[in-house]
C-alpha cells in the first residue's frame, strides 16, 4: 500500500514539475498568425505529455508527419503551471518580464509609504516621516519592484546594515544606526499590495536581495515576523530562532535569519 502510495506521488511530482518546465521555457511563436500563442519544445515523457494533453493542459498539434516537436499551453495549463510553481516555492521567470527590480528613487518616497499603510495594521506600519528617514539614508538597501506597464510599486523589502547581530525595536525607528559597512542586514519590511500577490513576487523579492546583497559581502539578513508568517519566511529560507526581544506594536515576534555569506 505504501509502495503503491509512493509510486502514486512520485509519478505526480513528475507530472507537475514537467508542467511547470514547459510553462518556464515556453517562448513566443513567430507565425504571423499566432504571435499571441506560447509554446514550448518537447523532450519529456510521451505519456505524461498524453495525460496533459488528455486533461487540456497542452496542446500537441499534429502534421501530416505525425506530432510535431512543441506543444502549446492552454490558459487551464498556464494557472496550473503558476499553482505549481507557488507550491514548490519556485519564482516565475516572467516576473523579471513583468517588474523591473532596483533601489527605490527618493522621488517614490510617498508612494513607498502608502504601500506601507495598506500594508501594515496602523499600530506595525512604519511612519511616514520615518520611511521618509530610511529611505534618505539608505536607498540601496530599499529593493523595489516596479510594474513596467504602468510604473507602479508593486511591492518592496527595506532595511538597514549594522554590524549588530540581534534584532531591536530601535531599527525601525533610528536611521542613524546605519553603517553602510555593516555585516548584517535589518529587514525592516516586506510589502506587496494585495493586486500582485499569489503569483511569487514576495519570494523573488526576497531572492532578488538576497544575491544583491551576498554580493556585497553580507554574513545575513534578520527580521522579525508574527507566527503566522513563520512558514511562509522558511520556505524563502529563513531560520527560526525564537522569540525575538522586539516588542514592536505591542506584539510577540519571532527573530529569523538567513545566512548569506561565514
Amino acid at each position: 500500500m505504501n509502495e503503491q502510495f509512493d509510486d502514486e506521488a512520485r509519478k505526480k511530482a513528475i507530472e507537475e514539475l514537467t508542467m511547470a518546465l514547459i510553462y518556464l521555457t515556453r517562448f513566443n511563436n513567430r507565425s504571423e498568425y499566432y504571435r499571441f500563442e506560447e509554446l514550448a519544445w518537447k523532450g519529456y515523457d510521451f505519456d505524461i505529455l498524453e495525460k496533459l494533453d488528455n486533461d487540456d493542459m497542452i496542446i500537441q498539434p499534429k502534421s501530416r508527419h505525425g506530432y510535431n516537436k512543441y506543444v502549446y499551453l492552454t490558459e487551464k495549463g498556464r494557472e496550473m503551471a503558476r499553482e505549481i510553481l507557488q507550491k514548490y516555492n519556485l519564482p516565475d521567470k516572467m516576473l523579471h518580464e513583468r517588474f523591473d527590480f532596483r533601489k527605490i528613487k527618493q522621488s517614490e518616497i510617498d508612494e513607498a509609504a502608502n504601500i506601507e499603510q495598506i500594508c501594515f495594521p496602523p499600530n506595525e506600519a512604519c511612519t511616514p516621516d520615518k520611511m521618509a528617514e530610511r529611505i534618505k539614508a539608505a536607498p540601496e538597501l530599499f529593493l523595489v519592484a516596479v510594474d513596467k506597464e504602468n510604473g507602479k510599486i508593486a511591492g518592496f523589502l527595506n532595511g538597514i546594515s549594522t554590524n549588530e547581530s540581534k534584532f531591536r525595536d530601535e531599527f525601525f525607528t533610528d536611521a542613524g544606526l546605519y553603517d553602510p559597512d555593516g555585516k548584517h542586514v535589518m529587514l525592516l519590511g516586506l510589502d506587496v499590495l494585495p493586486e500582485y500577490r499569489r503569483i511569487g513576487l514576495a519570494t523573488e523579492i526576497v531572492n532578488v536581495y538576497c544575491r544583491k546583497e551576498k554580493e556585497k559581502g553580507r554574513k545575513s539578513l534578520i527580521l522579525t515576523c508574527l507566527d503566522s508568517k513563520v512558514k511562509m519566511y522558511e520556505k524563502m529560507g529563513f531560520t527560526d530562532r525564537g522569540i525575538a526581544d522586539s516588542t514592536w506594536g505591542g506584539e510577540k515576534w519571532h527573530e529569523m535569519d538567513i545566512m548569506l555569506n561565514m
